[in-house]
């Protein structure tokens, strides 16, 4: 189900029409996606195409004859985009067919491109040594409307430090409760009650609409007991759809880091404790400050941690409560899962919204586990 957030698409459109370059940037599960596939909707399919460049871009020429076979929108009295002679001219054809692709109306085209900073890939080849760079600047002067977005913010920001004006950065937004009361209704089945829960949900999702997405989910199969906590929980069991769906972007993160072991070990250090300096991790980590300095810096590239104050927490703290419970010799107990849940959600709720019983939490679980998990220049704007 694709989230409807009418706010930021007004403010994505309006940067468009103003002639600039939305980089909407955000982590794993807050919707990014979601949100280009709602302004594609929006500007219509005569005139906008999004693309996946997570998916496409393998090599440049196999990257060109994708997005070029399966656009919607073509080029007209343009050079055919077939038959290159190598890395860098299959590239450089890409970047033309973008500058020159029109609607089916004759008008500028829009192309809304997701994980814009996978076509690094293409730095492995000949003659494209700098490729992000070079794509930078030729869409900045691109006649053609692009909407871009990445999961990876620190790496954005390096890459659009000395970029033209025209990118205007626009970070993802946690949901509010108004929306997820609208998201609410949209579930079948949902029951009335379920609204009055919004500003839990936003809690314990961390506001991320992917996580919002299961927990909605969840609780429209509770019937007329809905226990946000209990269904977390049953989210966070071994074989939950919210363990699956961190663990994901756990591994996906760190792969595309370096230092793969000793990173590992400092995310369960904080698991444990946060925030912690750097003396505090490189203590428990018995590594010296120099080197745990760079594995910390590894880790902000990838935006696995912040750093606020000199000190160091996660940057998604259900991927924090991931890592407490599944990062580890052996899966948890049901026992360990509703211990920790519980901590959880009694340090996100308000305290008039106290954690839901031990009893609830533990049939849900229980639940979980019985079905296999499964349960029906640059301008920034924060």
């Amino acid at each position: 189900m694709i989230t409807e957030r009418p706010t930021l698409e007004r403010r994505v459109l309006a940067s468009l029409d103003a002639g600039r370059i939305p980089v909407v940037l955000g982590g794993c599960a807050t919707g990014r996606t979601s949100l280009l596939l709602r302004i594609e909707q929006q500007i219509g399919a005569a005139r906008a195409q999004y693309l996946d460049f997570a998916a496409a871009a393998t090599t440049p020429e196999r990257c060109l004859s994708a997005v070029s076979a399966i656009s919607r929108l073509k080029t007209a009295g343009r050079p055919s985009v077939d038959g290159p002679t190598s890395a860098r001219s299959a590239f450089d054809l890409l970047l033309n067919f973008l500058d020159h692709a029109n609607g089916a109306d004759g008008g500028r085209a829009t192309f809304l491109i997701d994980e814009i900073l996978d076509l690094r890939t293409f730095e492995n080849f000949p003659g494209l040594r700098h490729v992000l760079r070079d794509t930078v600047t030729r869409l900045a002067s691109s006649p053609s409307r692009f909407v871009l977005a990445s999961r990876f913010t620190a790496r954005t920001h390096r890459l659009l430090r000395d970029a033209p004006a025209r990118f205007e950065v626009v970070h993802m937004p946690s949901l509010t409760s108004a929306e997820v009361q609208a998201l609410a209704v949209r579930f079948n089945g949902m029951h009335r009650d379920l609204a009055n829960h919004a500003p839990a949900i936003v809690a314990l999702s961390a506001g991320r609409a992917a996580y919002a997405h299961l927990l909605l989910d969840t609780l429209a199969s509770q019937g007329p007991s809905v226990d946000p906590t209990a269904a977390l929980a049953a989210l966070f069991a071994p074989d939950g759809r919210l363990t699956a769906r961190c663990r994901e972007s756990y591994e996906f993160r760190l792969h595309r880091a370096r230092g793969y072991g000793a990173l590992k070990a400092i995310l369960s250090v904080l698991a444990e404790t946060e925030p912690l300096n750097l003396t505090e991790i490189s203590q428990q980590l018995r590594r010296t400050p120099g080197s745990t300095k760079d594995y910390l810096s590894w880790l902000e590239d990838v935006d696995l941690v912040s750093v606020a104050g000199k000190k160091y927490s996660f940057d998604d703290p259900l991927l924090r409560l991931y890592v407490r419970l599944h990062a580890r010799a052996v899966p948890p107990s049901d026992t360990d899962v509703v211990r920790e849940v519980r901590a959880f959600a009694a340090s996100r709720l308000p305290q008039a919204q106290p954690a839901a019983s031990t009893q609830p939490v533990a049939v849900a679980v229980e639940r979980a586990a019985d079905s296999g998990g499964a349960s029906s220049g640059i301008i920034e704007i924060d």
